[in-house]
């Protein structure tokens, strides 16, 4: 009995069919995959986002509890120099028109008007502190000679402008009446105190317009 063998056109046909049926079939996969990561992509980026949004709304309703610019450091600073102090809340211009009357040894120099701004920074940092002492004993942040709204003694509803002197941390101290005042603390000043910044040999003595042994200058206001 003769056998019949498929001939090599038919044998390359069905394998062709064979190998196409493969080939639809993993394109199928690929394609099935390639829609199932596009998907798990988008999903994953849409979660992302609501996230992130939520975070911005939390954050946007939370109380802020960190130091504020004018106490941070980090913030607190003027043409790129940290200040060492910062003006507390009840800080205020005086009405009355104080001055410091500078005094090398028995001379008598150009007093200080300080009346037009709530305070001012004592030190050697130049073109920074509001007076400006150069002997080299003065720390360049050296004290602040402050006005503050505080209650008037004995009448607690009644407001009084006073001024104030604090020493912040100066190497060789700041001198009230040659008493040497601890640092970080204020000091309620009287007419007619003194004041001593370092080893300098200057002393400011403190005056107002209406002070009697004070001068008749004007200066300007």
């Amino acid at each position: 009995m003769r056998r019949e063998y498929p001939s090599p056109h038919s044998r390359r046909h069905r394998h062709s069919q064979k190998d196409e049926k493969h080939l639809s079939s993993k394109n199928s996969v690929k394609h099935n995959w390639g829609i199932e990561n596009t998907a798990s992509i988008k999903e994953d980026k849409e979660a992302k986002r609501a996230k992130r949004n939520k975070e911005i709304a939390l954050n946007k309703e939370k109380p802020n509890f960190e130091l504020s610019g004018a106490l941070a450091k980090e913030t607190n600073t003027y043409r790129g120099i940290v200040l060492k102090y910062a003006e507390p809340p009840e800080a205020r211009v005086p009405k009355k028109r104080w001055r410091l009357y500078p005094f090398k040894g028995d001379e008598s120099l150009k007093p200080l008007h300080l009346h037009r701004q709530s305070a001012y920074l004592i030190g050697r940092q130049r073109r920074f502190c509001d007076i400006e002492l150069l002997h080299p004993s003065i720390s360049k942040q050296h004290a602040v000679y402050q006005y503050r709204s505080v209650p008037k003694q004995g009448e607690e509803a009644r407001r009084v402008i006073r001024p104030y002197i604090i020493d912040l941390n100066s190497a060789n101290g700041t001198y009230l009446n040659n008493q040497q005042i601890e640092p970080q603390r204020y000091y309620e000043l009287q007419e007619r105190d003194v004041l001593k910044f370092g080893f300098s040999s200057r002393e400011f003595v403190l005056l107002h317009e209406k002070s009697k042994d004070s001068d008749n200058e004007d200066g300007a206001d």
